[in-house]
């Protein structure tokens, strides 16, 4: 018989497309109101003032101005203590 046994099906071709997360406005950059600055799983920065959390956790601004980083001790439920980095829009000042 001049049959070719059949191969099977393969176990690659499964991979996901990149969901494009990071840091989209750096520190003294400025930003219009109701853009998005990280986008993020979890709760690896946290929002400031005038920034907004999203369901999925995107921190987007709420006013527009600079964003600006900064550090953060934060006290855990338990007591212990963890360094955050926190996001805060400085509101741009309308009066030139």
């Amino acid at each position: 018989m001049a049959h070719t046994k059949s191969g099977g099906s393969t176990k690659l071709g499964r991979d996901s497309i990149s969901k494009r997360l990071g840091v989209k406005v750096n520190h003294d950059e400025t930003v219009k109101i109701g853009g998005i600055i990280i986008r993020q799983r979890g709760s690896k920065y946290l929002a400031g003032k005038n920034v907004r959390r999203g369901g999925d956790d995107t921190l987007y601004a709420g006013v527009t101005g600079k964003v600006m980083f900064s550090s953060a001790k934060k006290t855990r439920f338990d007591g212990n203590h963890r360094y955050v980095k926190v996001v805060n829009v400085i509101p741009q000042s309308t009066a030139k």
